[in-house]
């Protein structure tokens, strides 16, 4: 009798120790997002001049999302290169878009002077938005085609090329098989 318990417990355990040994194996940080393929959920956001943004608005363009933050590492390293892929950018029908999550108002405000960001940007106060687009860190972005669609995410930062080459996905309405990481890697 004391084998059969024994037994059934080994049964019991044995597959729980296997899950919790698999997800071992798993990287927490890329979390696949269910959003790629489907239409981004709308938002407002108040930007840094004091004017509204609602994506709704902005239709018919490709938009750039990111979120980011001045205390957040790859986001000062990825400043200089988005805002010179914005540079490029601006006048071909393209709309790029900073979400300051998690951070005070004169912390981001410094940042935007620091690395002398010109495209609109704002502050996501309540977490929504990021809690819509399922943002589990930072930095994050989004590429949105002029339907409204996600075509791609990328975790970590993306590079110039990556954002070159994700717009003009974005523009043919080419919805990536799966979301991009970033060389960065946290010390934790």
């Amino acid at each position: 009798m004391p084998w059969r318990r024994l037994l059934i417990t080994f049964l019991l355990i044995l597959p729980l120790l296997w899950l919790l040994a698999y997800g071992f194996t798993r990287d927490p940080r890329y979390i696949a997002s269910p959003l790629i393929g489907r239409q981004a959920p709308d938002f407002r956001v108040l930007l840094f001049d004091g004017k509204e943004l609602k994506l709704e608005e902005i239709r018919g363009k490709i938009v750039f999302v990111n979120f980011w933050a001045s205390w957040c590492v790859p986001c000062r390293e990825e400043a200089r290169d988005l805002e010179a892929a914005w540079q490029r950018l601006k006048d071909k029908n393209v709309v790029f878009l900073g979400i300051n999550i998690q951070d005070r108002q004169e912390d981001a405000t410094k940042f935007l002077r620091e690395f002398n960001v010109t495209y609109p940007n704002g502050r996501d106060l309540s977490g929504r938005i990021a809690i819509d687009y399922g943002v589990w860190g930072v930095p994050e972005t989004f590429f949105i085609d002029s339907s409204g669609k996600i075509t791609y995410k990328h975790v970590g930062t993306p590079g110039a090329e990556t954002i070159m080459v994700k717009v003009e996905e974005a523009r043919e309405g080419l919805v990536s098989a799966k979301e991009g990481k970033g060389s960065y890697q946290s010390i934790r």
